[in-house]
C-alpha cells in the first residue's frame, strides 16, 4: 500500500509504470522527465495525463487466457480451474492476489496496482495546475480528466473491497498515509463529488473544443462530459443498492461491516435517496441522448443472418461491433453505443489470446491452449421468450416454471428472445462455415453436437454444459474459417460502460424509488421521454425484427414494483451477458450467496434429429428428448464473501486499514 499510494518521486515518462518507490532507480536517465517539463504547458500537461488512459486494465487481455466473469453466467474447463473465475466458484477469493490470468491483478494489467499509481498522478496533476502556462480552456480539460479518473480508480476498486480511503493528495514518498477506511456510501459520496467536478469541466465533444483540434478525429476515448455524467449516476446507484444500504461503519471508525446474519428477504430494500440522485443523473443522460445532443445511441440490430452475425446491407450501425470488429482495419471496437473504454488494443492483440477461448477445442477445431470459457445453463435460462416471458420466475430460492412463458422442453429454443440466438452457440449450431482443409475428425464438427453425449460435450476439451457463447468472440474463429488470421484484422475490446447499461441502470433506479406499480410507468421531469417501463422496452425494441420479434416488458411483470425489478434484473443479465457485471450485481443485490445464484448447471437432453437434418433446418426448430437441468457445482458463498479480501501485508501497515469482515 505504501508503495502503490506514494509511488514515484519523480515524473515518468507517458507509458511508463511504477510499482515501487525505488523502481525508478532502475530506469534509463533518459526516461525521466524533470517536473518543470512534465506540467509547464497544455500538450506536455496532456500527456502526463495520457499514461492513465494505457493503465485501465484491458479485461480480456491481462494475459494469454483471462479471467473477468465471476458470477453464476460462466464456467471454465477443468484445465481453466486455476483461473480465478473458478476460484471464485471455490469461495477462494485470496487467490487474487497472486492469479496473473485475473484483471484484478494480472500480469500485463492490474486493477489494484493501476488504481493506486493513477489516483496519485490525478493527485500531483491537480496539485500542479496552478503551473500550468495555457488557457481557461486547456486548464478545464486537463483538470475534468484528472477529477473524473480520481473517481473512477476508487470506483472500481469499492467494487470488489468496499470503501477505501479517498485520496485526495500526493503524499510525499517516504510517508504511510494513515487514512481512515471509509464506509462504501462516505466513499462514493467523493465519487461523486469529483464526477461533478468533471461534468462541470469537461466538454461534451472533444473536438468542438479549440484544445481539443489538435487531435481532432481522434477524442473518442478522452472522456467527456456525458461519461461523468453515467458514473455519477452508476457511483449512486451502487451506493443506493441493497448491500450498500445494509453497511455502516464501525463503531471504532474502522471498515464497514454486513448487519444481519442473513441477506435474504433484503433484495428489494434500496436507499431511496441515493437511488433518487442515481435516477436523475441517468435520466437527464438518456434525456441527452433522446434529444440528439451527444453522439451516443443504441446500436443497430439488423441482420441478414444473426447466427453468422451477418449485418443487413441497410444497417448503419451493427451491435457485434460494440465488441469486435472484423476487416476493418483493426478498427477499435464500440459503435455507437460504446461510452467508456481504455486505450487502443493495438494491432493483432486478440489473435493470440482472446480470439481462441470460447470454442472448442474438440479435434483442435479451434487453435491454442485447452482453455474455454463457456456459458452456464443459468444464463441460458435468463434469456426469456419473445412473447417478453421469463421461463423461470424466482420463489423460495427456487427456479419455476412460469406457465406464461409458453416454453416448450421439446422445443427448448424455439421463438426465444432474439439476443440468444446472437449470442450463443447451441446444438446443430452450423459452426464451421468453410471446411476446405480440414481434417476428417474436424469436418465431423461442422454443425454442433451438444446434445448429452455429443462429440462437443467432453468436459475437457468442449462443454460441460451444452452451449458456447460467440457474442464477445463469433464463432468463425475456428480452424477452417479461420477470422484469428492477420487478413481478418480481427480486433476485440470489452467496453467498461456502454449505453444500454445506462437505460438498465435507470430503470433500476426508477423502480427502486417507486412506491406503487403505477409509479413505473411515469415519466419524470429529468427525462420526460423515458419512464423505466419504457427504457427497458427500449433496448427490446431494439432487437424487435420480423424474423426474431420481441415483445415488451408484459402486464404480469410489472404488476408490482418486486415483480418488475425481478424483469430489470433478468434483463440486465441477457443484455450484459459475459461482460464482467454479473458478479457485482448479484453481489450488490445481496444475492451473491442466496439459492438459486449458488447453483451452476448444466442442460441435458438427447437428440431426436438425424444429423443430417440440420443442414436444411433451422436448429432453433429442432426437437429434443428428456431436456432437464443437472448441477454442477455449488458455491460455497458465505457472508465475507460479499467483498474480496485486502492484501495482507497492506492491512499491517497501520490500525486504521483493517481487513475486509471474515478475512
Amino acid at each position: 500500500m505504501k508503495s502503490l499510494l506514494c509511488g514515484s518521486m519523480l515524473l515518468l515518462a507517458a507509458g511508463a509504470s511504477l510499482t515501487s518507490c525505488t523502481d525508478w532507480l532502475e530506469k534509463d536517465p533518459e526516461a525521466i522527465v524533470a517536473e518543470d517539463e512534465a506540467f509547464k504547458n497544455y500538450r506536455n500537461f496532456q500527456g502526463y495525463i495520457e499514461e492513465i488512459y494505457n493503465m485501465i486494465p484491458d479485461k480480456e487481455k491481462v494475459n494469454y487466457c483471462t479471467a473477468w466473469n465471476f458470477g453464476d453466467d460462466a464456467v471454465h474447463n477443468p484445465e481453466g480451474y486455476a483461473h480465478m473465475d473458478h476460484q471464485v466458484d471455490l469461495g477462494n477469493y485470496r487467490n487474487w492476489y497472486t492469479n496473473s490470468q485475473c484483471w484484478l491483478n494480472g500480469d500485463r494489467s492490474s486493477l489494484w496496482r493501476n488504481s493506486w499509481y493513477s489516483i496519485r498522478k490525478c493527485n500531483m496533476g491537480i496539485e500542479k495546475i496552478k503551473s500550468l502556462v495555457g488557457t481557461d480552456e486547456e486548464r478545464d480539460l486537463l483538470l475534468g480528466q484528472l477529477y473524473f479518473f480520481r473517481a473512477w480508480w476508487h470506483f472500481e476498486l469499492m467494487c470488489y473491497f468496499g470503501g477505501l480511503p479517498y485520496i485526495d493528495q500526493a503524499f510525499e514518498a517516504a510517508s504511510i498515509p494513515e487514512l481512515p477506511r471509509l464506509s462504501f456510501q462516505e466513499c462514493a459520496d467523493r465519487c461523486a463529488e469529483d464526477f461533478l467536478m468533471a461534468y462541470d469541466l469537461l466538454p461534451f465533444d472533444w473536438d468542438e473544443t479549440l484544445a481539443g483540434q489538435q487531435t481532432f478525429g481522434k477524442n473518442d476515448l478522452r472522456v467527456n462530459k456525458f461519461m461523468a455524467l453515467c458514473y455519477l449516476g452508476k457511483c449512486y446507484l451502487w451506493a443506493g443498492s441493497p448491500l450498500m444500504k445494509e453497511f455502516e461503519k464501525t463503531k471504532d471508525g474502522g471498515v464497514a461491516q454486513l448487519l444481519g446474519a442473513s441477506a435474504n428477504g433484503k433484495t428489494y430494500d434500496y436507499d431511496v435517496a441515493y437511488c433518487k440522485k442515481a435516477a436523475e443523473a441517468l435520466g437527464k443522460a438518456l434525456d441527452l441522448v433522446n434529444k440528439g445532443t451527444v453522439k451516443y445511441k443504441l446500436a443497430e440490430y439488423k441482420y441478414s443472418n444473426i447466427y453468422d452475425h451477418e449485418r443487413d446491407e441497410n444497417a448503419e450501425s451493427c451491435y457485434a461491433d460494440i465488441f469486435w470488429t472484423e476487416k476493418q482495419n483493426w478498427n477499435m471496437p464500440g459503435s455507437t453505443e460504446a461510452i467508456f473504454r481504455g486505450a487502443y488494443p493495438g494491432v493483432n492483440s486478440a489473435n493470440w489470446n482472446c480470439a481462441k477461448i470460447f470454442g472448442p477445442k474438440v479435434a483442435g477445431l479451434v487453435h491454442h491452449d485447452n482453455i474455454i470459457h463457456h456459458p452456464t445453463a443459468n444464463l441460458i435460462d435468463q434469456y426469456g421468450m419473445a412473447n417478453g416471458q421469463p421461463i423461470y420466475l424466482v420463489q423460495n430460492g427456487e427456479y419455476v416454471l412460469n406457465p406464461a412463458s409458453g416454453w416448450d422442453p421439446e422445443h427448448p429454443y424455439k421463438d426465444r428472445d432474439p439476443r440468444f440466438y446472437h449470442d450463443i452457440v447451441f446444438d446443430g449450431f452450423h459452426y464451421v462455415l468453410n471446411t476446405d482443409g480440414l481434417t476428417a475428425a474436424q469436418k465431423k464438427l461442422e454443425y454442433c453436437d451438444l446434445f448429452t453425449g455429443g462429440a462437443m460435450r467432453d468436459v475437457d476439451h468442449g462443454s460441460s454444459t451444452g452451449y458456447f457463447i460467440q457474442k464477445l468472440v463469433p464463432h468463425q474463429n475456428n480452424e477452417g474459417d479461420r477470422w484469428y488470421d492477420w487478413d481478418h484484422a480481427f480486433q476485440c475490446y470489452l467496453p467498461y460502460m456502454r449505453l444500454a447499461d445506462i437505460y438498465l441502470m435507470y430503470a433500476e433506479a426508477q423502480a427502486a424509488i417507486a412506491t406503487t406499480a403505477s409509479d413505473l410507468k411515469d415519466k419524470p421531469t429529468y427525462c420526460p421521454s423515458l419512464s423505466a417501463v419504457d427504457a427497458i422496452n427500449a433496448l427490446r425494441d431494439r432487437v424487435n425484427t420480423d424474423d426474431y420479434p420481441m415483445e415488451h416488458v408484459q402486464p404480469n411483470l410489472m404488476d408490482t414494483r418486486e415483480h418488475f425489478i425481478d424483469e430489470v434484473r433478468r434483463e440486465r443479465a441477457v443484455e450484459l451477458s459475459f461482460e464482467g457485471f454479473r458478479w457485482c450485481d448479484l453481489q450488490r443485490w445481496l444475492l451473491l450467496t442466496e439459492p438459486p445464484y449458488t447453483v451452476k448447471y448444466s442442460h441435458e437432453f438427447e437428440r431426436l434429429e438425424e444429423a443430417s437434418w440440420f443442414k436444411e433446418h433451422d436448429p432453433k426448430d429442432a426437437k429434443v428428448g428428456n431436456f432437464h437441468k443437472e448441477e454442477l457445482i455449488t458455491r460455497p458463498l458465505i457472508e465475507k464473501h460479499y467483498w474480496f479480501p485486502l492484501p495482507d501485508k497492506d492491512i499491517y501497515l497501520y490500525e486504521g486499514f483493517p481487513q475486509n469482515p471474515g478475512w
